[in-house]
């Protein structure tokens, strides 16, 4: 699943390669997604490589080729969004919601607030429970929960004011969101990259720089794996 950047990136650059043969340059793919900087620009580009959507050639200027477009651009619904009448229980759910019935309910303490943004006190009280369907948490691991603060996740989907469930674990992969203990004391939510003894804690918001801090600084206290939102 790619976010609404990463999607309206890909649809631009098609759009482009369609009409000009070419894909636009960096400084015109910012332009168009009204960004401030080419580094997000290059972050939603890799981001796509990684997912197997383009592919840069090496040592050729403006090298992107596209090798498969998502359903959703294929479809002309840019951003995998489609208005559409609701006729009772015609409407299917999304393929990845979960049913309200499956499984059982489990309680998970909320651990106060994380902020997606600038790395806040780190969370050590519980504030209240929440109640999360039982196949999103795994029985022989400990979970936790936590209410997100800020928007530097909100092109990974996640939003001021969510509720994220969290695996307490100290290992993570490279590409993993974490909540990640900086310097002992602030706690924050990120997407986990190790480079050499570097870590990088990296925004999904072109406004938020990423930051990078030896790997004795940072401290993984837990694995994003699921998601809880209230209209």
């Amino acid at each position: 699943m790619l976010t609404r950047k990463q999607l309206e990136l890909l649809d631009f650059i098609n759009k482009r390669v369609a009409r000009d043969g070419v894909p636009p340059s960096f400084d015109e793919m910012k332009d168009a997604l009204s960004l401030r900087s080419k580094s997000g620009i290059h972050r939603l580009i890799t981001a796509l490589e990684e997912r197997g959507f383009i592919r840069r050639l090496a040592h050729r200027t403006r090298a992107i080729e596209i090798i498969k477009l998502p359903e959703a651009l294929e479809k002309g619904t840019v951003g995998g969004f489609k208005p559409q009448v609701i006729e009772g229980d015609k409407v299917a759910p999304p393929r990845d919601a979960m049913p309200v019935a499956l499984g059982h309910a489990v309680e998970l303490p909320v651990m106060g607030r994380i902020a997606a943004g600038t790395p806040i006190e780190a969370i050590s009280e519980v504030s209240h429970n929440v109640s999360v369907p039982g196949g999103m948490v795994d029985a022989n691991a400990h979970h936790y929960a936590l209410e997100v603060k800020g928007d530097s996740m909100i092109d990974a989907g996640i939003n001021d004011g969510d509720v994220v469930v969290i695996r307490e674990t100290s290992a993570a992969d490279n590409g993993d969101i974490v909540v990640a203990l900086v310097e002992g004391h602030e706690a924050t939510l990120k997407r986990y990259r190790r480079k050499g003894n570097m870590i990088a804690l990296e925004a999904a918001n072109p406004a938020y720089e990423t930051r990078m801090l030896p790997d004795d600084k940072v401290k993984v206290q837990g694995r994003l794996v699921g998601l809880i939102r209230t209209y």
